[in-house]
């Protein structure tokens, strides 16, 4: 691992403190990791501080479509580096991670070979290797999973089959994705789309594909992700988080526009005995943003803002306290 130093902005305060009295900075370990799989070869990035003795290592599983290690969607202009700054803020809180991209994106794009053939199982299958790679690694005392957006689903199927001390569902989906899906686009559809929108998500949810779509929901729709769709529609979040019987945590902020707190509550509901932690003013790329702020969509593409203050620390408390 190449060494490098990171000051200390980001954690909570109430975590830094101690170690801020005694330096300037942090000094962090930072190491690139490459998960074999078959003909397949996942790239990921491995954080953690340099003074830690066997630390627990958070696998960090990032959100839907073409988002990257660090948070970041090539179908969105500019970069918010949401993941980025997470696994800095835990390396700081004395808490290693690994965050990865996954097959098709960034680093590991040769690791898809068509999107036809792309499958929500697929990733939760990719996820488990990491959590098995980890767990086998004795520089770490455990292994956690915090999964953001739809990377909260796959962390569930994860947790489930590995070796994992804790799960943390961070700004994930309470719901099935398409019931998602259809609350995200109430309101957002021309007339002429609504129910076109609504034959084409019934549909996918019985398992059967559509040939008829029209221009403008072919982005959502297009025939060669449909078959992802209806493997990821399949899977329902609360159903899964039932299943874990490790400590789970639930976090999500409350100007979220993705994903909302009555999904949190849900995930919590669902699993008796977790933590369910409201972050006021974050929203979903975990930025400090007021509700019905202009800034949402500026906080999408901008790096220079810190994460929401509270998260952190409670997080990180969470994690060390379960394992």
């Amino acid at each position: 691992m190449r060494r490098r130093h990171c000051l200390g902005l980001l954690a909570a305060p109430a975590l830094l403190g101690a170690i801020a009295a005694r330096a300037e900075s942090i000094e962090l370990l930072e190491q690139d990791l490459v998960l074999e799989r078959s003909a397949q070869r996942l790239h990921g990035s491995l954080l953690g501080p340099a003074v830690a003795h066997k630390p627990l290592v958070v696998l960090i599983i990032a959100g839907s479509g073409p988002t990257d290690r660090d948070g970041n969607s090539a179908g969105l202009p500019g970069r918010n580096d949401s993941l980025k700054l997470l696994a800095q803020g835990l390396a700081q809180a004395g808490i290693a991670s690994l965050r990865y991209d996954k097959r098709g994106v960034g680093a590991s794009a040769a690791a898809m070979t068509t999107e036809t053939e792309l499958r929500f199982e697929h990733y939760a299958d990719d996820a488990t290797a990491w959590v098995e790679l980890l767990a086998g690694d004795t520089r770490f005392s455990g292994v956690a999973i915090v999964g953001h957006s739809e990377g909260s689903t796959l962390g569930m199927l994860a947790a489930q089959r590995g070796k994992v001390n804790a799960y943390v569902s961070l700004a994930g989906p309470g719901r099935p994705a398409a019931e998602a899906l259809r609350t995200q686009l109430q309101g957002k559809l021309p007339s002429s789309l609504i129910e076109r929108n609504e034959q084409i998500l019934q549909a996918l949810q019985r398992g059967e594909t559509v040939a008829d779509v029209p221009t403008p929901l072919a982005a959502l729709y297009r025939p060669s992700v449909q078959p992802y769709l209806i493997s990821w529609f399949r899977v329902d979040p609360a159903r899964e988080i039932a299943r874990l019987t490790i400590p789970v945590a639930v976090i999500q902020g409350t100007t979220d526009i993705q994903v909302t707190v009555d999904d949190a509550k849900r995930l919590a509901a669902a699993r008796p005995g977790s933590t369910l932690h409201l972050v006021e003013g974050m929203n979903h790329v975990l930025k400090a943003v007021p509700d019905d702020s202009s800034r949402q969509r500026t906080s999408y593409r901008d790096p220079s803002l810190p994460l929401a203050p509270r998260l952190l620390e409670p997080l990180a408390l969470f994690l060390k306290g379960a394992v």
